[in-house]
C-alpha cells in the first residue's frame, strides 16, 4: 500500500501477517494493491504518528537480517521517542564498542522507515549522519519528535 506523509510517499509491505518493509520515496505512485486491515493498521498509526499522538509503532513486524542486523534493530527500537543516542552510544549499548562501523551499516539496512526509529542515531558530535531517506528527512522527523515531546532544540542543524 501506498501511504502519503508529509515528507513523501511510502511503501508499506505486508509479508505473511507482518508488515516487512516501509520505503519512502519521492516518486509518484500509482496505488494497485489491496489495503489489508493490517495495511490500514500500519496507515492508522502512521497518521497518528504524524498528527503527534502515537509515540511508538504496535505493529507486527518482521524484517530479513543476519542475527547481529536483528540485534541492532532491536536496540533501535529503546531509543525513546524525542531524544538522539549517538552510533557511539549505541555500540556501549549493546556491550560492543568496536562495532559501531558494522553497528552504523546495519542501522542503514533497517527496512522498516520510522517504524524502527534509526532516524535518532546521529553523529558523536551532534550531527545528522547516514540516513537511507535523505538527511533533510532525517532532520524533519527529529524536530517534529522534538516539537511534540518538548524536549531538545526546535531546529536542527546539518
Amino acid at each position: 500500500m501506498y501511504y502519503k506523509t508529509p515528507v513523501g510517499i511510502a511503501k508499506i509491505v505486508e509479508q505473511d501477517g507482518f508488515i516487512s518493509r516501509v520505503h519512502i520515496m519521492d516518486e509518484q505512485y500509482e496505488p494497485n494493491e489491496a489495503e489489508t486491515p493490517l495495511l490500514q493498521q500500519a496507515a492508522s498509526q502512521f497518521d497518528e504518528y504524524f498528527a503527534g499522538t502515537r509515540r511508538s509503532f504496535e505493529l507486527p513486524i518482521r524484517q530479513p537480517g543476519s542475527d547481529f542486523q536483528q540485534q541492532v534493530w532491536d536496540e533501535l527500537l529503546k531509543i525513546e521517542y524525542g531524544k538522539t543516542i549517538s552510533y557511539n552510544e549505541q555500540s556501549r549499548r549493546m556491550n560492543n564498542p568496536l562495532a559501531i562501523r558494522a553497528i552504523a551499516a546495519a542501522n542503514g539496512k533497517n527496512n522498516l522507515w520510522v517504524i524502527v526509529p534509526c532516524h535518532r542515531v546521529i553523529g558523536a558530535n551532534g550531527s545528522l549522519t547516514g540516513y537511507a531517506g535523505g538527511l533533510w528527512r532525517k532532520k524533519w522527523l527529529l524536530e517534529h519528535e522534538a516539537k511534540v515531546a518538548g524536549v531538545g532544540q526546535a531546529k536542527l542543524e546539518f
